[in-house]
């Protein structure tokens, strides 16, 4: 008989979403939870409140709250907690958000709010569209912010106000999504309007996309699903530490078709100075471009495998020396693999009888991924015994399939999101869920 570890449903409102979203949303002392509150119809942009919830008693408390939230936004989701201090970055649509200039993914902005400042934006990335653009300021919307493991850094997927515009009026696509960091070095202004705002950390693009990627090149055109590698980077081959972002890159193969691969983006210290693509604040008809030292390095070569293709986001162990993601094995099943940052053989580390669904977050000790399959939540231990040996199914089987995996910092508390169904309107919502006691 399967024993499976108990299950403890933490949040209850039926009456909105708690919304993990796949982030790092625990408190650096593992007491509370951050969570959006969006909507299923209106999404991110009718999410009025972050919250957080305390994970022994349920209280529930208001980090940040916009006054009049209407359909269109501003709105705030998509909240991760700081590792290092009580503060949380998310996602806010401009604050001049109309039914006319709604929230959309090149006009929104990465806002902190620190604990003993609750309802106080600090506005992370500086936005200009009007020309002359400036260094350390970007021109559209940043999205699934992630801290570093110091807490010096975050990191972001985005997309471009100019290259959107430029595409609606060519015809050409240009609304290519892309990513980048900012550092917490210094404050950029810029002339405030309704579009503009200065921001308080300095922040790049550090990833090359390009419209129409050469067939078999190494060139790609989309990038996301990006995660940072290690708490503080990975070991190179001479022994030094290096600062890098892991993430899924679209090329073409020789016959035309999209493949994902998996890429890593090594981020030097200094990120103020402009590479040799281009300059950091870009220009009326290209992106910014990655500053200097930025090397950008395909990992997987899956395009003429039998199944090409990577999916998932790309998670690191916390030492940085392995990365996690989906793939198919050679009968075409979904499984985890791993690779080092350095590139080289992939490991495959799961060997399930039907499609790994994804949510794959390594223990903060390194030594098992835990992912959701069949619709339960299973542990799968890295290391050379038997995948039967090495693998434990949490919990059973259940119609409300378990999303947004995160770990505590201590690795002792499991949290998830499951659908829960009001039975008096038939509505579902995503509700919190914990398991304790694991091992």
């Amino acid at each position: 008989m399967v024993k499976y570890s108990v299950e403890k449903q933490l949040t209850f409102d039926l009456g909105y979403h708690h919304d993990l979203d796949n982030n790092d949303n625990f408190s650096p002392d593992g007491k509370w939870l951050a969570y959006d509150t969006r909507t299923d119809t209106g999404g991110i942009p009718e999410s009025a409140r972050i919250e957080k919830v305390c994970i022994d008693t349920g209280e529930i408390r208001i980090i940040y709250q916009i006054p009049d939230n209407a359909k269109w936004g501003p709105g705030a989701g998509a909240v991760s907690y700081s590792p290092v201090e009580d503060a949380v970055v998310f996602i806010h649509g401009l604050p001049s958000c109309t039914a006319d200039k709604p929230y959309q993914q090149w006009r929104r902005t990465g806002v902190i709010v620190r604990g003993d400042e609750p309802g106080k934006a600090i506005f992370m990335d500086a936005r200009n569209i009007d020309p002359p653009f400036i260094p350390g300021a970007l021109r559209g919307g940043t999205h699934r912010h992630e801290w570093s493991g110091d807490g010096k850094w975050i990191g972001f997927t985005y997309n471009d106000a100019i290259l959107k515009a430029l595409e609606d009026t060519s015809g050409t696509k240009r609304n290519l999504r892309t990513i980048g960091v900012s550092k917490n070095i210094s404050r950029v202004s810029v002339k405030k309007n309704a579009e503009n705002l200065s921001g308080e950390w300095f922040s790049v693009l550090v990833v090359k996309v390009v419209p129409d990627p050469v067939p078999g090149s190494d060139e790609i055109s989309h990038a996301a699903n990006d995660s940072w590698i290690g708490r503080n980077g990975y070991y190179k081959s001479d022994g030094t530490r290096q600062m890098a972002r892991a993430f899924l890159g679209t090329v073409i193969d020789n016959e035309g078709n999209e493949v994902p691969e998996v890429f890593v983006v090594d981020i030097p210290e200094e990120i103020t100075k402009p590479g040799i693509l281009g300059s950091l604040e870009g220009t009326d008809s290209d992106f910014p471009m990655p500053p200097a030292g930025t090397v950008q390095r395909r990992i997987t070569f899956t395009a003429n495998s039998a199944f090409p293709g990577c999916s998932g986001i790309v998670r690191s162990s916390p030492d940085g020396s392995r990365l996690a993601f989906l793939a198919k094995d050679e009968n075409g099943i979904t499984q985890i693999f791993t690779i080092s940052p350095l590139g080289g053989k992939t490991s495959q580390a799961t060997y399930h009888d039907s499609d790994v669904k994804g949510n794959a977050r390594w223990h903060p000790e390194g030594e098992y991924i835990a992912y959701v399959w069949d619709t339960s939540i299973v542990l799968c231990g890295i290391g050379d015994a038997s995948f039967h040996q090495r693998t434990r199914v949490l919990t059973a089987p259940s119609k409300q399939v378990p999303v947004n995996l995160v770990w505590s910092h201590d690795g002792q508390v499991l949290a998830y999101n499951r659908l829960m169904e009001d039975a008096s309107t038939g509505s579902k919502t995503q509700q919190i869920f914990l398991l304790t006691n694991i091992f």
